[in-house]
């Protein structure tokens, strides 16, 4: 991380920055939280986004409150963890509680099925959009964008057409690209360390 980079002034900016974050992102966050982290605040690079946003994925439990616990303990240890963690947590919980009431009162209108039908599309629009946004970070990559297209296209085809699951999709494709990754820049290394 560089010392010119933007920082949360506070704790108390932190928790509202996630409290905003949280109530933007419905049906999946990844848009919001790659344009609000990354061009809003510039608290992460691109690159340093998509690093900890590889890592929150691999990590159990929800994405986004992995990432928000990453960038809390970044700028203020556990404090910062814990206070991040309560601001993608808090608001939206209630929020959730409030709905699933009334989404008991209303589940048979047909109204219903259309808004969630509807929002279904706009989220699976945003996160494609957000996946074209960060391919631009792949020309830094060491692995040629041929191979990293072809990869992408791979990985979707393993999880819909051929149905393989998550988990051996990421073993057997992540493995396979982690190493080449590693042996390339094991290479570069010690082409560059020989005199």
């Amino acid at each position: 991380m560089t010392e010119d980079h933007p920082r949360p002034a506070s704790l108390t900016d932190l928790f509202m920055s996630f409290t905003v974050l949280a109530l933007q992102g419905f049906g999946g966050v990844l848009a919001v939280v790659q344009r609000e982290m990354v061009e809003r605040k510039r608290w992460l690079t691109q690159e340093e986004f998509i690093e900890d946003w590889a890592v929150a994925q691999v990590m159990p439990g929800p994405n986004v409150v992995n990432l928000s616990l990453m960038i809390g303990d970044r700028y203020f240890g556990l404090r910062g963890a814990m206070t991040a963690l309560a601001g993608i947590l808090t608001v939206p919980l209630l929020l959730v509680l409030c709905l699933a009431v009334l989404h008991s009162h209303y589940a048979n209108h047909p109204g219903m099925a259309g808004a969630l039908r509807g929002m279904a599309a706009v989220a699976a629009g945003l996160i494609a959009a957000t996946g074209i946004k960060l391919a631009s970070a792949l020309r830094n990559h060491p692995l040629p964008g041929w191979f990293s297209g072809a990869a992408a296209v791979l990985c979707v085809a393993m999880l819909v057409v051929f149905k393989v699951p998550l988990a051996w999709t990421l073993l057997l494709l992540g493995g396979t690209c982690v190493g080449l990754t590693y042996r390339i820049l094991k290479t570069r290394s010690l082409k560059a360390a020989t005199p």
